[in-house]
């Protein structure tokens, strides 16, 4: 199933070297749940298992992240009636986290019996950080504290509840003590989830218009997201946007332009023949074009030494790795581990140069 469990730095575990890692040890300081959920996530075939505690760490970090998001869901579970909640129309984002739940149950079912168990975990682990936790969480808590009818927010508790019940089941192989735990705290049918069905995903749950559509609101609410971050700008600031949408997406945006506003934190405006404003900055996000408007929010000419020093401070990263990665020595003598490392780094440096390079000249055009 998986090959020699190695250390951290690829050497094999000897009692002599002082590199063995205690199984007790580590369920003891991070949850045996975390060790397992490692373990399978590194079990990759035809490679050696690389065990650090970091990594042991970071899947304790999604099982707090699972028990936080279980929690959200059962502290809002106040008037929950499914057979009610059933008979109200799905909005665009439950329709959307239904669906990736459907694609993820088949992927999962794919690695599993592809013994492919590391792709199995990974895939739940993406689904549920970064969909389920990341997106539906933070959209839901709109319907769960802002709900325009009762309704919607039955919809809402409905697909939270539905959803983190069958990513319990789905998981429960990996992490089998934690979702049994939060499973018996849910509504839910049968004595215990070790007996419970493993879900299964039918052609007819997957929704790939409703994909596509929440994909493009999502890439808008991203791209302002990063406009604010590459600016340094609060995030409690509320930005004045215009969205400039691709031929006919202007219906969707002005639908969910209140879900926009609230996950980006500005004040929309949908106007297909919108032009780019002077003092603004632009993003392209699925055919439609942002404008954010910086008069007044953004200092250009700090904002530009601040840039500069960045862009100096990552062009001496680049050079000196090109330097270290050009000389034969290292590259034939250091562990081949210790070298991919280093590339990776200078991929990474190399991509944020670029990028502060590009915030430099949208500057320099403002100025002009």
């Amino acid at each position: 199933i998986h090959a020699l469990v190695r250390d951290a730095e690829g050497q094999k575990m000897s009692k002599s070297k002082g590199n063995v890692i205690d199984p007790l040890v580590v369920m003891d300081r991070y949850g045996t749940d975390a060790f397992r959920f490692t373990l399978a996530a590194l079990a990759a075939q035809g490679r050696d298992v690389r065990l650090a505690e970091d990594r042991i760490e970071g899947y304790r970090n999604f099982a707090n992240k699972l028990w936080n998001a279980a929690r959200l869901v059962l502290s809002n579970l106040d008037g929950y009636d499914p057979v009610r909640a059933k008979k109200t129309e799905p909005g665009l984002a439950e329709r959307w986290i239904r669906s990736r739940l459907a694609v993820t149950v088949a992927a999962v079912r794919t690695g599993l019996r592809r013994y492919r168990f590391n792709d199995a975990a990974s895939t739940i682990y993406q689904f549920l950080w970064h969909e389920y936790c990341d997106w539906y969480l933070e959209i839901a808590k709109l319907a769960l504290y802002r709900a325009e009818s009762p309704g919607q927010r039955l919809q809402t508790q409905h697909t939270l509840v539905e959803v983190l019940e069958a990513t319990l089941r789905l998981l429960h192989p990996f992490m089998p003590f934690i979702t049994e735990e939060i499973w018996q705290r849910l509504p839910h049918e049968g004595d215990s989830i070790m007996v419970a069905p493993y879900p299964k995903a039918g052609r007819t749950q997957r929704d790939e218009g409703a994909e596509r559509a929440m994909g493009s609101v999502m890439d808008v609410v991203t791209a302002v997201r990063n406009i604010r971050g590459e600016m340094r700008i609060a995030p409690g600031t509320a930005l004045t946007t215009t969205l400039r949408p691709g031929r006919g997406a202007a219906a969707l945006f002005r639908a969910n332009a209140p879900l926009v506003e609230a996950l980006a934190r500005i004040r929309l405006t949908v106007d297909p023949r919108a032009t780019r404003p002077r003092n603004s900055a632009l993003a392209v996000a699925g055919g439609a074009e942002i404008y954010v408007d910086l008069a007044g929010i953004v200092d250009l000419a700090s904002e530009r030494q601040r840039l500069e020093k960045e862009i100096k401070k990552a062009s001496e990263t680049v050079d000196f790795l090109k330097a270290k990665l050009a000389r034969p020595e290292f590259v034939q003598r250091a562990p081949e581990e210790i070298v991919e490392r280093e590339r990776a780094r200078l991929t990474e440096q190399e991509a944020l140069r670029a990028k502060l390079t590009a915030s430099l000249g949208w500057l320099d055009e403002r100025r002009r």
